[in-house]
Formats: structure tokens, sequence, C-alpha cells
């Protein structure tokens, strides 16, 4: 079985790391928009406490996740953006307060987990790793929303070996998301890590392949840049086409972000 323990503690790291950003926040300052449309950085970080309290209820009690399952498809235009509202109204002490409990409590389910067990999820079930690194990909996106709002450029990691991953194992999602049948065969991917290190995943001869920066493939997978922004290349049409749909979170395809000196 393998070792939950580095996918957890890179999620305990990233998380503390955006708490650094928002600790010391002004009211004004929590009000401050970031990209995400309609989102302030209250919205961020309301949004990253109610997943978290998602996370917690499909790890420790499957009844009442099905009832947020049902609360879901009863408005999945909205239902996002209400929980987001809802948390982003509190006074900035309880938001924070609220998000770092309920944090704490998930990491301690996720590493408390029975091994093998899987988990409900508004997607396929999800093993404890699975659910921990999907929550450091959010965690990491939306630091970069509030990063941006507060003018703050966040020196990539590691860390991102767990988003990386996680984006190329959502290629067959990403195309049945568009109505897409997914491609047969698998692509070769490689990437630049911060360190230096070369991420490699699929086989060595594939000839569909996608080859850049793994902060730029972070970037796309999750959606916060636009294709044309980044240092990314694909070989192959079946690679090219993922490229321009590409996403490592749950739910319908969002609008992207638009291309830098858009509408200037």
């Amino acid at each position: 079985m393998a070792d939950l323990t580095p996918v957890i503690d890179d999620l305990r790291a990233e998380s503390e790391e955006l708490d650094l950003l928002v600790a010391e926040l002004t009211p004004d300052q929590w009000a401050l928009p970031t990209p995400a449309p309609g989102w302030t950085v209250a919205h961020q970080i309301a949004h990253l406490a109610w997943t978290d309290r998602s996370a917690l209820l499909a790890v420790t009690d499957a009844g009442a996740f099905q009832a947020l399952v049902e609360k879901a498809l009863a408005a999945p235009a909205s239902f996002v953006d209400e929980g987001a509202e809802e948390g982003a109204a509190l006074p900035p002490a309880d938001l924070l307060a609220a998000w770092r409990t309920g944090r704490t409590t998930l990491d301690e389910a996720l590493r408390g987990a029975p091994p093998g067990a899987r988990f409900p999820w508004y997607g396929p079930p999800m093993s404890a790793a699975s659910m921990a690194t999907a929550r450091l990909m959010e965690t990491w996106a939306h630091a970069l929303d509030v990063a941006d709002a507060l003018g703050v450029v966040r020196p990539p990691t590691d860390r991102l070996r767990h988003v990386a991953r996680l984006g190329v194992r959502t290629r067959d999602f990403a195309f049945g998301v568009h109505g897409l049948t997914p491609p047969a065969e698998e692509f070769r991917v490689e990437l630049a890590a911060p360190s230096g290190e070369v991420w490699a995943y699929g086989p060595q001869d594939a000839p569909q392949r996608v080859t850049g920066p793994a902060l730029d493939f972070c970037l796309l997978v999750t959606r916060r840049a636009h294709r044309g922004d980044l240092a990314l290349t694909a070989v192959g049409p079946d690679a090219d086409r993922w490229l321009g749909i590409a996403q490592a979170f749950a739910g319908p395809p969002g609008a992207g972000r638009p291309p830098k000196g858009a509408g200037r």
C-alpha cells in the first residue's frame, strides 16, 4: 500500500503557505476582487473551507455527503457559488478560523483513513491519496487567485508534482466532459519541474506528446492561464486537442482565463 504521508504533508504545506498570505489581511484586502469573476479573496478562502468540509463528510459520513450531492444536483449552476457566498459573508476572522479548523480536521481524517478505502465524491469515488491530491490541486489553484489579487508572485515548488500527475490522469475525463471520445493510446508527457528534474509520464515512444515547464502544465490543467501564454508543445493532433480542453478538476469546464493583453 502506498504511503499517503507525502501528499498529505504537501497539502498541509500548501495550505500553510496560503495561510501566511491571508492571515494579516485587512478587511479591505479580504474584499479585493480576484481573477474569478465575482469572487473576492474571501470567496476564495470560503470555497476552500467549504470543499474541505465536503471532503471531510465524504471521508467520515457518506450519508451526509450524499445529501450534499443531491443539493448540488438540484442547483448545478449555482451550488459552488452559493457555498462561497455563505462563507465570504462571515467576518474575516471567523472565516479564517473555520478554514483552519476544517483543513486540520480533514488532515487527521485522511491520515486515519483505512488502507484501500474509497470515498464518494462529485465525480468517481476517490482513495484517500486521490482526495488529498485533489485538495492540494485546488488549494494551489485558488492560492494563485489570491496572490493575483494581492499582487504577490508565488514561486513554484516541487509540490506541483501532485498537480501535474493529476492533470495527466484526468486526460480522459477532460475529453469526456467535452463530449469527445478519449484517445485509445497513452500520450508521453515530459515536464520540467521547478527543481530542474524531469517528470515523465506514459510510454517513451508514444507518438502523441506534450512537453514544457511543469508550472505551465499545472496552470493549464487548473485553467489558471490561457494556453497561448504558456510554453507547452504538443506533437500529434490528439495531444494538441487535449491542451485546448485539459482540466484536472471535477465539474463542467469553465470559460478559462483570457490571453494576456485581451481587451487592452
